[in-house]
């Protein structure tokens, strides 16, 4: 079998504690169940909206809205009530506006966030530290840090960028800094921490010709190219931008149709599964056509893209294939799962992104194969009963579960007298994989790694309550948790890794061999979660880190 590039495994590490836990586990039972997926509610109110989340390497997941809101249904601790004279709604509040949810135990603690979060980005460190940045009035130039231990808060510079970042979007680079691209009326880029050249930012063409009326090029498409180059998706129109040298080395072909995918037309986007060291493919899915924004504000909802475009941006010459949703979606979460296919889920049929500029719900998500022939790769999965437009999130969790939540389509905290009012709830969907029909072929890694280096061969051994299959196969997949946010999931990438043949251990257990990925090119260094996958059903996961730096982009240019 060939060797793919790719890695990991990584140890759980110890007991998942709650902190300051301030509501119980409420009712878990099953909404809907059958072939196609389970929905269960997991909170029914955790007291902030999810409009940004990040699962982190202690399977805590940071939600936050924004702080200048109004009053949260989450009270802050005693004395750390928030006092900000320039705030739009509430200049003394003692209410939360961000939250850190246990997912061992269902249970969730106040954050205290002061600078405004309103439509910002963020990423995860190599250390495992979420870096969040930028956002709306006294938080638009603002770095905020959380640590993953437990019982840390955020952490907050106000003036961490050279200008304003409002909407826009945050990747990982090889050398383990950010590259933050765009935000409103920023047609440029600049890298955290501060590169160098303090204070130095990089004009970016792109972001000011795909400029309409409505800018439709906010939250750009941003992902890291096997090459270590930085593909960048805006509107319509996409490049390959050498950021190091600030040029761009290949301009694709505008996406057939023409139309806008990014913030408020609000499609999504993934990076496809990596299965080796030369090939990458860029997925985009949904959206808004061309002036529904403008007329969703005088009443009339367009009904949402349910066109999808594929691009091997490894081409020579790279050309879009284009396929059809069963559902057409704009203000979607796309979410990579470990079996290597794709979650599509939240949004609307109609209208756009923006104060209630969305109608008819999509509340069945779709599974979308990306292996299968074309014409037989979407897949329709049991509708949930919670509609999630604006500033809905999905995250997903080391146990395979799809986190779900937020859906706010209207100013300030509404629980009547709006068509769909604020949603403060939680829930989980469950893919067809973690059917318990299943539950014979559904391994468990025995012995896991905690940490590995680049190029580092290891073994995973592993066990399966019935019989290891010969006939669909054994895999290992490695994913690095996103930061969501606007129907984007910042840094999202997979990785399916080259193996062995399996060894039997004893009646039921076996061990494997892989290796980890190469450069920091395919896998920036940090936290993913490895996965074994049996006949297409995934193991729970594991964390592990990739450490250290070697960059197939050095490698070229020496």
């Amino acid at each position: 079998m060939e060797r793919v590039q790719g890695g990991g495994g990584g140890a759980w590490g110890g007991p998942l504690l709650s902190i300051l836990v301030i509501v119980a586990v409420c009712s878990c039972g099953v909404v809907v169940d059958g072939a196609g997926g389970e929905w269960a509610l997991l909170q029914k109110s955790i007291g902030v909206s999810a409009m940004h989340m990040q699962l982190l390497k202690n399977d805590r997941v940071v939600v936050f809205d924004r702080t200048d809101f109004g009053r949260s249904n989450l009270s802050l601790p005693a004395g750390k009530c928030r006092d900000d004279a320039n705030d739009t709604a509430l200049k003394h509040d003692c209410s939360a506006h961000s939250a850190e949810y246990d997912v061992g135990s269902n249970t969730f603690r106040p954050l205290t966030v002061l600078t405004d979060t309103w439509c910002s980005s963020g990423a995860v460190a190599p250390d495992g530290t979420l870096v969040q940045t930028g956002g709306f009035n006294d938080g638009d130039r603002a770095a905020r840090v959380f640590r993953p231990c437990g019982t840390c808060d955020w952490e907050e510079t106000q003036f961490a960028l050279t200008v304003r970042r409002w909407y826009a979007s945050n990747q990982m680079l090889p050398d383990g800094n950010a590259i933050v691209v765009g935000g409103r009326r920023q047609f440029n880029y600049e890298f955290y921490p501060k590169s160098t050249a303090a204070g130095v930012v990089f004009n970016f063409p792109l972001l000011s010709q795909t400029r309409d009326g409505s800018e439709n090029n906010l939250y750009p498409f941003l992902h890291l190219n096997v090459d270590g180059n930085l593909f960048v998706f805006a509107n319509n129109r996409s490049v390959l931008l050498d950021y190091r040298k600030n040029v761009v080395v290949k301009t694709f072909p505008a996406i057939p149709g023409g139309d806008p995918r990014n913030y408020p037309s609000s499609g999504s986007s993934v990076l496809l599964p990596l299965r080796n060291a030369r090939e990458a493919e860029v997925l985009i899915c949904g959206g808004a056509p061309a002036g529904s924004y403008e007329r969703a504000l005088a009443g009339e909802f367009v009904a949402a893209l349910a066109t999808c475009g594929r691009i091997r941006i490894t081409d020579a010459s790279p050309m879009w294939s284009v396929e059809t949703m069963p559902i057409p979606r704009v203000m979607g979460d796309m979410v990579l799962l470990p079996d290597g296919s794709v979650l599509v889920v939240n949004g609307a049929k109609q209208g756009t992104a923006g104060w209630e500029l969305g109608r008819n719900p999509a509340t069945s998500p779709v599974i979308y194969r990306p292996e299968n022939p074309p014409g037989s790769r979407f897949e329709v999965q049991n509708p949930s009963r919670i509609p999630r437009l604006y500033h809905s999130t999905a995250a997903l969790l080391r146990d395979g579960r799809v986190l779900v939540g937020g859906s706010n389509p209207h100013r300030l905290y509404q629980f009547s007298g709006e068509e769909f009012p604020t949603e403060l709830s939680l829930e989980a969907f469950s893919p067809p994989y973690l059917d318990p029909a299943s539950s014979n072929l559904r391994p468990a890694i025995t012995t896991p790694v905690s940490k590995l280096g680049y190029g580092q061969n290891f073994t995973i051994g592993f066990r399966i309550p019935g019989e290891l299959s010969s006939s669909t196969g054994l895999s290992i997949t490695m994913v690095a948790p996103s930061f969501v946010t606007h129907s984007f999931s910042m840094n999202q990438r997979l990785l399916v890794l080259g193996i062995g043949k399996p060894r039997t251990v004893s009646q039921s257990t076996y061990s494997v061999d892989s290796s980890s990925p190469s450069s920091s090119s395919l896998a920036p260094s940090g936290y993913y979660l490895l996965f074994l996958v049996h006949a297409g059903i995934p193991s729970e996961g594991i964390w592990v880190q990739i450490q250290g730096f070697n960059s197939s982009r050095e490698e070229d240019d020496s």
